[in-house]
């Protein structure tokens, strides 16, 4: 009996041995892509779409197989990391993707951080893509960050155009957080609305991002009386109570923004005042979604328990960079053929209907393609979800 179960236990093991051979023999090699964003504080909403649309597309892409690029078929992993809106730490993210083999990332999520990274990016052969605006970053010899959204430069004078020509609005008033992200934002959008012959009726209005009672702040703007009240940079904590205060002082005009919001914070911080607000939302619309695009919102529900309209924007990095490396095998490990791929490429738009083409854009602004091509779409809130007031293209 005892040699019996030997036998048993011997076969049992070799068969585990075979079917843990077997797997690991089966399993895809891992091509790892980094994220280096801001995932908690005030302006936690901008990094957390950026992840979890990573992460849901990356299951998505390792569940039906993996991503073939060249003749290897990858699974993919993100590596993340949470820079806490610091520039110290958003440089230790990026050192971090180094060490690790890194070549491609995503973020950082405001224009300190994007900055901060560029030395370590292009020493240690990194592209970036970051949410982040100032023009340095994509204009030679700058060559690594990629532009990974619609930048306030071209989606302000956009909207004031629209409310110009549409609303009738007039006069214009700027406040920003006293950060350098927003008062860049707020000097490119009195620029903007000066070239569109608006009258900006305030402009220096400034709050530390921990305010908590912006009545001061905007009383003196409110009296101004403006057609439109323009939050600078403001991230989507700020946002609701900005609003709010706005609104309880009698402001009746209209208020927006150039920064991507989240309808839930707006929802839960200022309720029915925040209806008509307008900010820029996700790079989808309910009649420019694919069956694609549908599908990843439902897998993020599911994988979140929410959704963030925004991830309509930040579903795209992630393909951009794949679509490419496929275009270019030898880009997985070399960035620089990577650039020389991004002035000819071209694939098929998953996310949208139609023959919607994924390119890279940006000479008008920069000189160089130092931008993914994703739609400009323009969104108003209200009654707990953003609308689509209006979509226009950036080349």
């Amino acid at each position: 009996m005892r040699r019996r179960s030997l036998l048993k236990a011997a076969t049992a093991a070799l068969v585990v041995s075979a079917i843990g051979h077997g797997a690991a023999f089966a399993a895809n090699p891992v091509l790892k892509i980094g994220f280096v964003g801001v995932t908690s504080g005030p302006a936690a909403a901008w990094g957390i779409s950026n992840q979890r649309s990573m992460e849901t597309r990356a299951d998505w892409i390792n569940e039906t197989g993996g991503y073939k690029i060249g003749d290897v078929t990858y699974d993919i992993e993100i590596v993340s990391f949470d820079d806490q809106k610091d520039p110290k730490r958003a440089i230790a993210g990026m050192e971090k993707m180094a060490q690790e083999g890194i070549h491609y990332v995503v973020g950082p999520n405001v224009d300190d951080g994007a900055a901060a990274v560029r030395p370590v990016a292009e020493k240690s052969g990194i592209i970036y893509f970051p949410y982040a605006f100032p023009k340095s970053l994509y204009v030679a010899p700058a060559s690594n960050a990629i532009l990974g959204m619609i930048a306030n430069y071209q989606s302000g004078p956009a909207i004031y155009q629209y409310l110009k020509d549409k609303k009738g609005i007039k006069t214009i008033a700027f406040v920003a957080a006293n950060e350098s992200d927003p008062l860049s934002q707020r000097d490119g959008g009195i620029a903007a609305a000066e070239a569109l012959g608006l009258k900006v009726v305030s402009a220096n209005a400034t709050y530390q991002v921990d305010t908590t009672d912006f009545t001061p702040v905007l009383t003196p703007v409110v009296q101004t009386q403006p057609d439109l009240l323009v939050l600078s940079g403001v991230s989507p904590a700020n946002a609701p109570q900005l609003i709010r205060s706005a609104r309880e002082l009698g402001f009746q005009g209209l208020i927006s923004t150039e920064t991507a919001q989240d309808a839930q914070v707006l929802s839960e911080g200022a309720g029915e005042l925040a209806n008509g607000f307008i900010s820029v939302g996700g790079a989808s619309t309910a009649e420019l979604a694919s069956d694609t695009m549908k599908e990843f919102v439902d897998r993020y529900t599911k994988k979140f328990g929410e959704y963030n309209d925004e991830s309509n924007t930040k579903v795209y990095a992630l393909e951009y960079i794949l679509e490419t490396l496929k275009a270019n095998p030898a880009a997985i490990d070399n960035v620089e053929e990577f650039k020389k791929t991004m002035d000819t490429f071209s694939a098929p738009n998953p996310f949208m209907k139609g023959d919607a083409q994924l390119s890279y854009v940006g000479t008008t602004s920069f000189g160089q393609r130092r931008q993914i091509a994703v739609p400009l779409v323009v969104n108003v809130y209200q009654d707990g979800k953003f609308e689509t007031m209006f979509v226009a293209k950036v080349d």
